[in-house]
């Protein structure tokens, strides 16, 4: 047992404080919860977008019939309400009555509120807890009460969490279990990085935390409610001086990459042996996502795709201007697109090139793509099921007239398209894979070397040791 390191009293029992990060879409399921669970610590189904089954066992592929996306997006709601309560119930089950499931969701996805509802309504003392962040989940506190469960708002600075608790939480502070900072420059999936914060400059979380700390003390909440550190947490050696830290108090520790190379893990082998590959420096912090917040992913081709399509691209004017001088006759349909010369040049090489496409931002620019990926940007955006509250690649809204009031975004992509298709067997290459940046530690640390691939509970013991 690592020095220091003691079970916390969650929901009424004492467990390890080692939390298992939700992952969505399906890349955290019953079978890697409820492993974690049995195993001590507090296992964390996803509820966004995860699977159902059908009676021989089969996962039931989540495809829309719905003729509009209005139509489409009350499919994508009862699927993650039915896919939810069933995961839930299945790690239930496994977790034997040890540790505690807790569910995830993110604010930002389309329908939150009513999957949320849905998924609780039916899952009544299963549930000990909900972690929530992408966004500011005001509400969260409020739903937890109604069901009698836990709520452990995520996120990424003090001001965020004193935002969360003016507006809401300080009404009901019973059931805030703990508060979960994500570190916005090492944690994999959405990161909560504010105009204020530079993405090339990560700072210390330790004084970030001790911050969030003292926001709690000064709001009279005790330090037995953890402060759960996520991102970047590997080996608990490494957070030692966390540990019985007077000024942090009560600190706990989220592990979202490390579950995912394990016997019990739901995502796809081609996936788990891209995750033996990476290397320091393998994963991207960008701002590619049709959500607008900052996400962690591996450089796949796909993302270095989206990257090469963001740098072809140029501003241009509908009339002349001294700055748009010259008259753009390639990639576009009509005489109204005005831009540099030096962009002219640039553009009639990409044209040469085979990006024979220009395509309008919201912007005031263009980026260039091939014939064959405009018909599937156009495609995928026309077939939108609104998984996100507000989405740029499709400009779907999922309240009042359902729509952004912005041109789509070409620049984006359909995430709920590539996460399907990566957690189902897809190619990781070509889609967004989203890991921590602490994950090149998979091809450096012997724990799994000649390529061992632990089940759950061997993964805890290995972490309770600080390896």
């Amino acid at each position: 047992m690592f020095k220091g390191l003691k079970p916390i009293l969650y929901a009424g029992k004492e467990v390890w404080p080692l939390i298992e990060g939700g992952k969505g879409v399906s890349a955290t399921n019953h079978a890697s919860a409820g492993a974690w669970a049995a195993a001590g610590g507090i296992g964390t189904v996803s509820a966004v977008n995860a699977d159902s089954y059908d009676e021989n066992g089969d996962v039931i592929p989540q495809i829309y019939h719905g003729k509009t996306r209005g139509e489409r997006h009350r499919e994508l709601i009862q699927y993650g309400i039915d896919g939810a309560v069933t995961q839930v119930k299945k790690a239930f089950e496994l977790s034997g009555g040890k540790g505690a499931i807790n569910i995830n969701v993110l604010w930002e996805m389309g329908g939150a509120e009513e999957i949320l509802h849905g998924v609780l309504e039916r899952t009544k003392g299963m549930v000990a807890g909900v972690t929530c962040g992408a966004g500011m989940p005001y509400k969260l506190s409020e739903i937890a009460k109604q069901y009698g469960v836990h709520y452990l708002p995520i996120i990424s600075s003090a001001r965020a969490f004193r935002a969360l608790w003016k507006r809401s939480y300080k009404k009901v502070p019973e059931y805030l279990a703990a508060v979960v900072y994500e570190d916005p420059w090492l944690a994999g999936g959405h990161n909560g990085l504010s105009n204020a914060e530079d993405p090339r400059q990560p700072q210390d979380p330790k004084p970030r935390v001790k911050d969030l700390r003292d926001v709690m003390r000064k709001e009279g909440i005790s330090d037995d409610v953890p402060i759960i550190m996520a991102g970047g947490v590997w080996f608990l050696r490494d957070w030692a001086d966390w540990i019985d830290n007077e000024e942090l108090g009560q600190i706990a520790f989220q592990y979202g990459t490390r579950p995912l190379l394990t016997k019990e893990s739901p995502i796809p082998d081609r996936w788990k042996d891209k995750l033996t590959d990476i290397k320091e420096g393998d994963v991207l912090l960008h701002k590619f996502s049709p959500t607008g917040f900052y996400s962690s992913a591996v450089k796949t081709e796909f993302l270095m795709d989206l990257d090469a399509r963001s740098k072809r691209q140029i501003l241009y004017g509908k009339e002349r201007c001294e700055t748009y001088a010259s008259q753009l006759d390639v990639g576009v349909k009509g005489k109204n697109f005005w831009v540099s010369g030096e962009d002219l040049g640039r553009a009639r090489q990409w044209v040469a090139a085979g990006f024979t496409k220009a395509l309008k931002t919201p912007d005031n620019s263009l980026v260039f793509v091939t014939e064959e990926d405009s018909e599937i940007i156009r495609k995928d955006q026309k077939d939108c099921m609104g998984c996100l509250s507000h989405c740029a690649f499709s400009s779907w809204k999922d309240h009042d007239n359902f729509t952004t009031g912005r041109l789509a975004d070409p620049r984006s992509f359909c995430i709920q398209k590539s996460l399907q298709d990566i957690a189902h067997g897809g190619d990781p290459e070509q889609n967004l894979m989203f890991a921590g940046h602490a994950a090149y530690n998979f091809s450096t640390d012997p724990f799994y070397s000649n390529g061992f691939v632990p089940t759950v509970k061997q993964l805890v013991d290995r972490i309770l040791t600080g390896d």
